[in-house]
């Protein structure tokens, strides 16, 4: 009989709440319980078909319980350090929605603590585990199409997020772009050495009033000599459009939207098909199922993560690198940001 990894969840937003829906499906896992900043009556409703034993709103209940072995940290980003530490102190395993930290300092040293302690640590880049672009990855894996040349990667959301967000995200490049970083990682099996960004505000005139942008370019050159290309907008007006092509020496590889259905109308006025998914949980539903189901085969294998605090690391870094890029409009190197 398998023994039950036990869960607990601090932050139970849209994000948290999706992971405790895909754990029902695993009969491996047992949910303990969720913390959150208040529990209010709806948070006790919603809780109540997981029989959770824990609902509170001090997260070191479940740090300090000896059934829970993970936590999965869902909470804002300002509060990801502190509960990373309590977390590693406790020796409990961890997966932390990105990003990890607003600055890739202060990761480096909880990357240096994780490494020490021995725990399985995950981020969620949930998009490596979607079923098109793990198949790119498995594509170049088996040099399908040679040595990368190009790499372009389109993000952009159907509509741009309403002011409180702005104030508490980041920034575009840290808050958006960085799930494209570390796809572009991912993809070219290769590091980025050189980040040049160009940036506008061309969809919400508030979001610059906040100091930051909502359309983006971002070039870069990869270690194996390959050039990439992020092309970022707040406002798709068509839905969420999410694509990638990859040129290498011997073809191409690319991935277009995921629609709802393939259903093509053809006529003599006109050519219609439909629009792409409208937004990431529809388009990526099933690649946060896939990333907490690899999570926990990790714990129970005694395997690394398949994203691991490296991960989470470098692609802070690249965003870093994007913003000083934008500010000082020039090319960044990614020697100098160590």
């Amino acid at each position: 009989m398998t023994t039950k990894i036990g869960i607990g969840i601090v932050g139970v937003g849209r994000i948290g709440r999706l992971h405790a829906e895909h754990m029902k499906k695993h009969s491996n896992i047992e949910l303990i319980g969720v913390s959150d900043v208040q529990v209010t009556k709806e948070l006790l409703k919603w809780s109540e078909p997981f029989n959770l034993s824990i609902v509170t709103d001090n997260y070191m209940e479940l740090i300090q319980d000896e059934r829970v072995k993970a936590i999965f940290i869902c909470s804002p980003t300002n509060t990801h350090i502190d509960i990373i530490k309590a977390a590693v102190a406790h020796n409990k395993h961890i997966f932390c929605e990105k990003p990890i930290s607003f600055h890739y300092q202060d990761t480096k040293q909880l990357l240096e603590l994780v490494q020490q302690s021995g725990i399985i640590f995950q981020v969620g880049f949930n998009r490596r585990f979607d079923h098109n672009f793990y198949k790119v990855r498995q594509l170049m894996d088996n040099n399908k199409i040679g040595q990368p040349h190009i790499i372009k990667i389109t993000s952009r959301d159907p509509a741009p997020p309403p002011a409180s967000y702005i104030e508490a995200s980041g920034g575009m490049f840290m808050d958006m772009s960085i799930h494209d970083f570390d796809m572009a990682r991912y993809i070219s099996g290769s590091e980025v050495e050189t980040v040049f960004a160009e940036g506008a505000v061309l969809v919400d005139p508030s979001i610059g009033e906040l100091g930051d942008i909502d359309t983006a370019i971002i070039t870069l050159r990869f270690a194996n000599g390959a050039l990439g290309v992020i092309d970022n907008s707040r406002k798709a007006a068509y839905g969420y459009d999410q694509r990638v092509e990859v040129l290498g020496e011997k073809g191409s590889i690319s991935v277009e939207n995921d629609v709802p259905t393939t259903v093509k109308i053809s006529t003599e006025q006109s050519i219609e098909t439909d629009h792409p998914k409208y937004f990431f949980l529809d388009r990526y539903i099933e690649s946060y199922e896939v990333e907490v189901e690899q999570f926990i085969q990790s714990i129970m294998n005694g395997a690394p993560s398949p994203v691991t605090v490296v991960d989470g690391y470098e692609a802070e870094r690249i965003a870093y690198a994007a913003r000083e890029s934008l500010l000082q409009g020039k090319v960044i190197h990614m020697n100098e940001i160590n």
